[in-house]
C-alpha cells in the first residue's frame, strides 16, 4: 500500500472513521473549501467545475510572463469570477485600471454598468461568469495585441468549455472580433447570433461605449432580452 495513503487512513481511524467509499459519486459529494490547495496529480471530477477553473487559474500563475504585459505595469493577473457552472457568461476585452487593482474583472464604472445589466434580465452578478480575453492590463488601456491574444485566449478557451455556458456576450469590438475570428465591425455583428464551442455567442456594446454614448443603451437592452429569452428557452 501506498506509504502516505496508509498514513491518511490511520489518521482517519484515530478519528474514529471506519472506512472511506471509493466511488466517483461520493468523491464528488464531499465540498471542497474555497481555498483548499489542490494535491499534484489529484482527480477532478468533471461535475467540479469549480475545481477545473482553479487548476487553470493555477495553470496560468499567480505572476504569468508568458508575454511582454508583465513588464508593462500590471500589478496582477485578472481572471475571471462568478458561477462556475453558470448558463450566462460575459466576455470583456482586459481588465482596466480598477481592475488590475481589485484583481477581479468589471469592478470599475463600466462594472458597475454591466452589473444592472444583469440585472436587468432578472439575475445576479453571482449568478454569471465573468471574463476577458486578456488577463493583464496593457498599459494605457490600449488594445491587446496579437502575440497577447495568442498567449493568453487559450485558458479562456479552457474557461469557456469549462463552464459551458448557454449564452456567450461577448461585450465590444475586440471581444467579438477575437471570439469569432473577424475583422467585422461590432455594428456589422451586434444584433446576430453565432453558434460557437457549444453556445450562443451574442456580441454587443460594451458597458465603457455606453458611458460614452448613452443612446446605445436601447440597443443593448434589445440583445439582453434576446440572451433573457434563449435563457428561458424562449
Amino acid at each position: 500500500m501506498n506509504e502516505q495513503l496508509k498514513a491518511h487512513l490511520e489518521f482517519f481511524g484515530e478519528l474514529g472513521i471506519e472506512g472511506v467509499r471509493l466511488e466517483p459519486e461520493w468523491r464528488a459529494r464531499r465540498e471542497r473549501e474555497p481555498n483548499e490547495p489542490i494535491e499534484p496529480n489529484e482527480p477532478i471530477e468533471p461535475n467540479e467545475p469549480m475545481i477545473a477553473l482553479r487548476v487553470i487559474r493555477d495553470d496560468l500563475g499567480a505572476d504569468c510572463s508568458r508575454c511582454k504585459l508583465h513588464t508593462l505595469g500590471r500589478t496582477q493577473v485578472v481572471f475571471g469570477v462568478g458561477d462556475p457552472t453558470a448558463d450566462l457568461m460575459f466576455v470583456g476585452e482586459a481588465p482596466g485600471a480598477d481592475e488590475d487593482i481589485q484583481g477581479e474583472p468589471f469592478v470599475g464604472r463600466a462594472g458597475q454598468l454591466l452589473t444592472k445589466i444583469i440585472e436587468a434580465i432578472g439575475l445576479r452578478r453571482e449568478d454569471v461568469y465573468i471574463a476577458n480575453v486578456i488577463k493583464c492590463r496593457p498599459p494605457g488601456n490600449r488594445n491587446p495585441e496579437p502575440d497577447e491574444v495568442e498567449q493568453c485566449e487559450p485558458f479562456l478557451f479552457r474557461q469557456i468549455d469549462t463552464v459551458k455556458p448557454k449564452v456567450i456576450v461577448a461585450l465590444g469590438k475586440f471581444a467579438a472580433q477575437c471570439l469569432l475570428r473577424s475583422n467585422d465591425p461590432i455594428t456589422r455583428i451586434r444584433g446576430r447570433e453565432f453558434k460557437y464551442r457549444d453556445a450562443i455567442l451574442i456580441p454587443t456594446y460594451h458597458p465603457a461605449y455606453l458611458l460614452r454614448t448613452p443612446s446605445a443603451k436601447r440597443e443593448v437592452w434589445e440583445d439582453m432580452k434576446r440572451v433573457r429569452a434563449i435563457l428561458r428557452g424562449e
